[in-house]
């Protein structure tokens, strides 16, 4: 009897040692800003790409962000239910949605900021913590779209404050990255924040150039998931305490 007694507290405190091993899980969803990219269209990045750079060796990110996904088309492709089935308890989950879902010419994105987008978001976050998990919610980074007086024009409008909202309704730590982008890119000026954003000139991989003030450069995606990590650190959450900066 005390040898069975033996070995089911050594069973017992060896799963409990594995289970305190389990890195710590970060499933990300939302749009191309966030997104893996292609070697094809290199040096096009998404911030969620590299955002694993700046957490210890016991983080693990797992990106599934697509490009041209809203809050919409992320559910109702599946995209979502693939995350869900696979969050357990501890994981975290950065929700990151707003460019697309202003695309009222396609009925299969659009949403309304305050009802359909919200309701989407509610839906992420509580979907997430039914499993155990932890969501962050962060607000879409600028377009670069500047206006006559040198200054960044806004093109989400209603949705920043519907992400706010819902991150206040529901008590979900909230990144703030529109604004944060917003300082960063405006501190840069014109001419200097294309290097944030994919301006390339004429080469072999891109016989016209790209003028693209949407999706970020290498240097873009770093500067935003430093931007994002940085504010990160400032709740008290586990994961604040394996960020490396």
């Amino acid at each position: 009897m005390s040898k069975i007694i033996t070995v089911f507290i050594y069973l017992s405190f060896f799963t409990f040692a594995c289970q305190n091993k389990r890195p710590t899980i970060v499933y990300s969803i939302g749009d191309s800003t966030m997104a893996n990219k292609r070697k094809e269209v290199f040096p096009e990045t998404g911030w969620c790409q590299v955002v694993g750079n700046y957490f210890d060796e016991t983080v693990i990110v797992r990106n599934h962000a697509k490009n041209g996904r809203s809050s919409k088309s992320f559910l109702s492709e599946g995209l979502w239910q693939n995350v869900l089935d696979s969050l357990r308890q501890g994981d975290y989950v950065f929700i990151q949605f707003g460019h697309n879902d202003q695309k009222k010419q396609d009925s299969t994105r659009y949403t309304l900021p305050f009802d359909t987008f919200s309701k989407n978001l509610e839906r992420y976050v509580d979907e997430s913590r039914s499993k155990g998990a932890i969501p962050v919610l962060f607000t879409s980074i600028v377009r670069r779209k500047f206006g006559d007086d040198g200054k960044l024009i806004d093109t989400h409008g209603d949705y920043l404050e519907a992400t706010k909202n819902v991150a206040q309704q529901l008590n979900v730590p909230l990144i703030d990255l529109n604004e944060l982008t917003e300082k960063c890119i405006n501190s840069l000026g014109e001419k200097p924040s294309k290097e944030i954003f994919l301006w390339t000139k004429p080469n072999k991989q891109f016989p016209n150039g790209r003028s693209d003030n949407t999706h970020l450069s290498v240097k873009g995606a770093n500067c935003v998931a430093r931007m994002a990590v940085k504010e990160l650190k400032k709740f008290d959450m586990e994961i604040s305490k394996k960020i490396t900066l």
